[in-house]
């Protein structure tokens, strides 16, 4: 669990981390550079979930890679879909990290959503969605890692 007290919205208590696998986690089908490393640490802390709709067809080698295993999206109301997911976890007690059109709903469902820049771009939906934008995937996860950088960003 992971613990933070947030000025103007109180102690949250984050037990699970939901994230976005293409354009999130991987670009094109590729996991990008370090995020195994940081995501095996968190996965100390909190559950870890991915969603994706496999766009690419690669989420099998991606989640040998991890050792974690993805939860595959059907097509076709996929925002819904991940915003319910996060609503079946109890989105008080949730980060959700995104970046794409169908994030949207999971990003505004979480506790705390972020929206991440990424070579993939970011929809406009995801970004008002969000509670913040970070730079990077690598910047969210490490955020996360030391959450006083969430609480001075979020504080009111």
């Amino acid at each position: 669990m992971i613990v933070m007290e947030i000025p103007g919205r109180g102690t949250l208590h984050i037990d699970h981390l939901v994230l976005d696998v293409n354009g999130t986690l991987a670009l094109d089908g590729n996991l990008l550079d370090g995020v195994q490393d940081v995501l095996t640490a968190l996965s100390q802390h909190v559950e870890v979930h991915m969603l994706t709709a496999n766009t690419h067809g690669q989420q099998e080698a991606i989640d040998r890679q991890l050792g974690m295993r993805a939860s595959i999206i059907p097509p076709g109301e996929e925002a819904e879909a991940k915003a319910a997911y996060v609503r079946d976890l109890d989105p008080q007690h949730v980060v959700a990290i995104g970046q794409g059109a169908n994030d949207a709903g999971m990003l505004a469902e979480a506790a705390i959503g972020i929206c991440v820049l990424s070579g993939e771009g970011i929809a406009l939906a995801a970004l008002q969605a969000a509670d913040l934008l970070m730079p990077d995937i690598h910047s969210a996860l490490h955020a996360l890692q030391n959450p006083r950088r969430l609480v001075a960003t979020l504080r009111a």
